[in-house]
This record gives C-alpha cells, structure tokens and sequence, in this order.
C-alpha cells in the first residue's frame, strides 16, 4: 500500500492529466445526444454511391420546407380573423341619445326640462305619455340607432387590408358566425344612412335630430387580434408536415441513382424516423459505446500530436486543462443549441476557439486543436462533411489571417475575411447541390454573419482564460512591454544602467527569437525584467555606478557574490509582488543558470590561494533554462554585458568574445533542458555579433 501511494505521489501530475483526459470525455459523451445516427450522407443532386436502401418500417414522407411555405401562405391568406359584437354599446349611446335629445329639446323649445323623460321610462315603463311629438321623434331616433347597431358598426384595422370580398368570423352573444365585412357598417357609411333621413322628416325635426344621432355612433365591433393570431398559429401548427406513405420493404432509391428532390425527401424522413426511434436498453449502450471510443479516439490523437511536437505543454497540467477546457466549452454550446434549435448551430462562432488558444500557443496547435473540436461536433450535427469542411477551412483562414493576435485591426481583418469564406464556400455547396441560386437560404447566411461578428469577442474571452488560467497571451505581453509601467519606470529612475542594458539586451533577444523561430514577443518581455532584481541593490552593480566608488572595495568578495547572486532571488520576489506571470518570472529564474560569479570567484582564488574555497558560494542556484527563449535570453545576456566591458570594441574584439561567452556556456551544459540545437545556437552567434558590432561601431571625433 505504502509503494501505491508513493507512485502516486511521484507521478501525480501524469495521473491528473489522465483525469483531465477522462473528464473531458466523459462531459462530451454526457452532452451527445443518445439516438442512433444515420449513417448515410446524401446530397440532392447527387448519385447515391452506397447500397440500395429498402425501407425498413413504414413511415411518411416529409414536405419539403417550400411547400410547408406555400400552404402557410395560403393559409394566411384565407385566414378568417375574429370581430366581437358588443350590444352594451348601444345601450350606452342610446341612453346618451336621450339625455342630449332632452336638454336640446329645453334649449331649442324654451320649455321647462320634463324629468321623467328619461331612457328608462322611455322605453322601459312606457308610464309617461306616447302621443306627443316629442316621444314620437325621440322614439324615431331611437329605432333608427337601434337598425344601425343590430347591423353593426365596425372598427376597421391595420392588421389586414380592407377588402369589400373579406370574411369576418363575427362573436356574437356566444355564437360565432362567419359573415362577408361588406354586411357591416363603418362610422361613415352609418352616417350616410342618417343623412338620407331628410325623406322621412321635415327641415325642422331633421336638423334637430339627425346632429344627435351622428354624434351617437360608436364601434360596437372590434377586432380581436389576440384571438385572430391565437387561431392563424393554431392552423399553422396544425398543418400536415407529410404526405403519403412509404410501407416496409419498398425500395427508396438503388446504387447510382440520381438523388432527385422526391428521394431525398424520402431519404430525410427516413433520417427522422430512424433517428427519433426508441431504442431499447441494449441499442442505448451500444450507442453509447460507439461515442465513447470515437470521442475518446478523437482526444487520444490530440494528445499524441501535443506529445510529438509540443512536450512542453503536455506537461503543463495547466496548458492540457485550457485546451481541454475550449475543446468543452464549444461542444458543449454546440450540443445546447442543437437541442434548442437545430437550424441555429451556424450562428455558433466556432473560429473563436483558434484565436483563443493562438494567443496562448503557436499555429500548430490551435489548428489541430482546432480540427478535433470540428470532428467532434461533427458526429452530432447534420450535413457533417459540409460543417466540418467550412468549418475548418474558416479555422484556417482565421489563424492565417492573424499574425499578431496584440493586433486589433487583424482581428477586424480576420473576421471580415472569415465572413467572406464562410459566404463563398455555403454558396457555392449550394450551387454544387442544386445546380441554382435559386433555393439559396439567406437565413443561413445571415447567421454566418453573425458567427464571424460573434468572433470579435476572442478578445474579452483571452483575457478571461487568463485569469482562469494564469497563462499570458500575446496581448497581456504587450502590455507587460510598456516602458511606462510601474515596474519599468521605478527600474528607469532607480537603476537607468540596469535599465539600459535590459533594453539593449531586449532587442538581442528579440531579434535572436525571431532568427530561429521561437516566441519573440514572450523573449523580449522576458528580457525586460530579467534584471528587476537590481533594484534591491542597485548601487552594488557596475552599470548604475556613476562615479569611481564602488561598494564592493568595502566588503569581501564572498560577500559581494552574495549580493550579485541574490540578485536573481530578489527580483523573483520583486516580480511576484509586482503580479508578474510565471512565464515571466521563469526568465529571471534561468537567466544565469547554475553559472559562476567568475570576477569575485577568481578574486577570492588570487587573494587567498591556501584557503578551501566552496564554489557553490559562487554559483547561481538555477535552474537552467529549458525553452529556447530563456536560452536565448541567457546567451543575449551575457553578450550584451561581456561587449559592454570591452575597452576596444573592434568586429574581430567582439567576434572572439561572443564565441568564448556562449562556447563557456555550452561547456558548462547550461542549455541541456532547452530544446534548442547548435544549427539555432551558431545562427544566434553570428546575429549577435552583427548587431553588438553594429551598436560598438567606431563614430567619427568632433
């Protein structure tokens, strides 16, 4: 049990990266749908390549989504919208008739008001006297509103153009009855009813009546538009989505046939029904099984390529669980939105995934990173080899078209350019299906667009993977290379030699990262701080001394080889307490090595030959570097100091000391765990030494 645990512990990291592996796994298959896949790619257009398929249960044909539209259409136009009857609004308006018809009459006859003369004794008592005038007029009125209301005054709408030939399904008194519009009455064709009153009274009894009948007419009805929509969507719902029916056993289409627009309807409700079919519990595990082994194939290749061509990251716990983690998050927004809706997984903005792990990692792997998240959806979205072909190709185009991810006009540039790819490869897989642009759906491209725009938040994403991650991408560089930060100005104004040099040695590395291929950015921003740790002890390092006193003549040598070499130590703290990144703060770790302090080390030898000497006093504590940026870095280093020292510093001067410097260093093994080869290190040799002749060079006297 004891030898268990102590092998767990030994290999731990190695065995949580198995976990991760596993994790992952198991999340992608959890998110799988768990119905059998069609296993036939078809095409309309197309000849049909495989065997030929016989039906093997009865099932409908679907329609295709044109005709689904033409009975929409034609459902809206014949749709019938609903108006309600309200008889409350004549009782109303006819009680208002009354009263106005009342207090004109006093007004106009100059006669005391009569009390009782009131709608509800008018017409429902019948107690005050029937024979006079005026109850006849008002009672003549009152028929007449009456004949207009029971036909009924409609309320035109916007919602629908009025026609004379429209149907209205009229509500009325809790019966619907379905009745042409041109029945009703409106507002003014009320009134033109009301004006031909003049035949039927005298000049007087018309001009005091028909005023008060006009000015009592309402809408008594309306139209109701939520009933009116509540039904159009019922019958749009309830439309027939097949036609016909295809028995088990008919044939559906044999090898080498033309995939014509009626079989590959019979193909696609084939799909369907095989794919909405309950399975039983044996199929369910068989299903299961197979997701298992192709997704897990899928994540083994991955890790195989990243185990070839880029061990570093493989052990980097860290760097496995952030490409794994991108790798989640699309299928996992993939497998939402397919459950949502299957027609919106173009909107999906898949190229954001290889801008993302590109400002964290080189091309190669945010490519094949790239290429495993595409086939892995891909098992789970229709039309797979036309999604993994755009797909990739706007990966492609997207990691191409950006070579500096610090630079924002490139990802503008790159979105535009992912849009047009997207554009130019769904028309023309449209163009190749149906020999047409005529059945080309724009909503597709509209939510391409929308997938290549979603593509600009790459950059609040990067920033957000950073935190989670404690990694540093390009753009976090950048921003860590601005002279003005704090760090750098306080280095500038406290230690401007150590400054300098850090510059100068910046540009070394830089230029050296860029001749042999490795991170020029994350080089020269290693560069820059390299040497923080001088601020603790500035004075104590020859390039801040600004006149011939040097603190080192006042203590001992042991002593000063201290300071010198704690210099690496302190500017780790100072980095750490500055917030600083790991991948920073490696650099001033492995700038120097395991190498020697060889001044004070050889000036304690001279001064005190017969005293036993421990050369660990003397010796940087490592690590040694292990990339080829904090290989280049530590050569940069010690050129730019060594040709500093130089009193005539001629080409030839220069040559031999480049060549004594980083041969020392090679001697002393100090570069065994950077992958870097003596082809890159020669090539280093002689830019360093075009550069340091460059920087040396001989100016004319004034």
């Amino acid at each position: 049990m004891k030898n268990i645990l102590i092998k767990i512990r030994n290999n731990h990291e190695q065995l949580f990266r198995i976990f991760l592996f596993l994790l992952s796994l198991a999340v992608i298959v959890y998110f799988f749908p768990r119905q059998a896949k069609f296993k036939y790619e078809f095409t309309k257009g197309k000849p049909w390549m495989h065997e030929t398929i016989i039906a093997p249960f009865d099932f409908s044909i679907l329609k295709t989504i044109d005709e689904i539209k033409i009975e929409q259409e034609i459902i809206r136009s014949e749709h019938t919208p609903i108006f309600n009857y309200n008889s409350d609004i004549f009782l109303i308006q006819a009680e208002e008739y009354i009263n106005q018809f009342e207090e004109k009459w006093v007004k106009d006859k100059n006669v005391k008001k009569e009390d009782n003369f009131t709608f509800f004794n008018l017409f429902k008592q019948k107690s005050i006297d029937n024979t006079t005038r005026k109850h006849n007029l008002a009672v003549f009125g009152y028929d007449k509103l009456q004949a207009i209301y029971e036909i009924g005054i409609v309320q035109l709408h916007s919602d629908f153009e009025y026609k004379r030939e429209l149907n209205i399904l009229l509500k009325k008194g809790g019966v619907a009855e379905k009745i042409p519009i041109k029945q009703l009455l409106s507002i003014s064709s009320s009134a033109n009813e009301i004006n031909l009153l003049h035949n039927k009274l005298n000049d007087e009894e018309y001009n005091f009546l028909v005023p008060l009948l006009l000015s009592s007419l309402e809408h008594n009805i309306t139209y109701d538009k939520l009933a009116s929509n509540a039904l159009l969507e019922n019958d749009l719902i309830n439309i027939n989505g097949t036609y016909g029916l295809i028995v088990a056993g008919q044939i559906i289409v044999s090898k080498g046939e033309l995939v014509t627009t009626e079989r590959y309807q019979k193909l696609l409700s084939l799909k369907q029904k095989y794919e909405g079919k309950q399975w039983n519990l044996l199929a369910y595990y068989l299903v299961l099984l197979g997701q298992i082994i192709l997704v897990g194939l899928s994540l083994l290749i991955l890790f195989l390529f990243i185990k070839q061509y880029r061990l570093e990251v493989l052990n980097s716990t860290t760097k496995i669980s952030m490409i794994l983690s991108v790798i989640l998050l699309m299928v996992v927004i993939a497998s939402l939105v397919l459950s949502f809706d299957i027609n919106y997984i173009y909107t999906i903005p898949f190229c954001i995934a290889p801008l993302i792990l590109k400002a964290f990692f080189d091309d190669r792997i945010a490519l094949f990173t790239h290429l495993i998240t595409i086939l892995i959806i891909g098992f789970i979205v229709p039309n797979s080899f036309e999604f993994v072909f755009l797909q990739l190709i706007a990966g492609i185009v997207s990691i191409l078209s950006i070579l500096k991810m610090y630079k924002r006009s490139q990802l503008f540039l790159s979105v535009a350019k992912v849009i047009a790819i997207y554009f130019i490869i769904y028309i023309s897989l449209s163009i190749t299906h149906d020999g047409s642009l005529v059945s080309l759906d724009f909503s597709v491209l509209i939510q391409l667009a929308i997938s290549g725009a979603l593509t600009l938040f790459a950059y609040p994403i990067i920033f957000l993977f950073e935190k989670i991650f404690s990694l540093v991408s390009d753009v976090s560089l950048l921003e860590l290379t601005d002279t003005n930060s704090v760090l750098l100005r306080r280095l500038s104004e406290e230690a401007p030699g150590t400054f300098q040099h850090s510059l100068q040695v910046a540009n070394l590395a830089e230029m050296g990262a860029l001749e042999i291929g490795a991170n020029a950015l994350l080089t020269r921003a290693g560069a820059i701080y390299h040497d923080v740790g001088k601020l603790k002890n500035p004075m104590y390092f020859i390039e801040n001394q600004s006149s011939n006193l040097n603190p080192h003549d006042e203590i001992e040598f042991d002593e000063s080889a201290e300071i010198i070499i704690n210099h690496v130590l302190d500017g780790i703290e100072i980095a750490k307490d500055n917030n600083l990144p790991d991948e920073l703060i490696d650099f001033i770790r492995t700038h120097h090595g395991t190498t020697t302090v060889q001044y004070f080390y050889k000036q304690f030898i001279a001064d005190f030959p017969k005293e036993d000497i421990d050369v660990k006093d003397f010796t940087y504590p490592g690590p040694k570097p292990y990339s080829k940026e904090t290989a280049i870095l530590m050569m940069a280093d010690s050129a730019e100091a060594s040709a500093r020292s130089l009193k005539n510093p001629t080409a030839e001067n220069i040559d031999v000391l480049i060549e004594r410097v980083i041969d020392k260093q090679i001697e002393e093994n100090q570069f065994v765990n950077a992958e870097i080869t003596f082809k890159e290190i020669t090539q280093l040799k002689k830019l360093f030494k075009k550069k340091l002749v460059n920087i040396h060079h001989a100016r004319v006297e004034y």
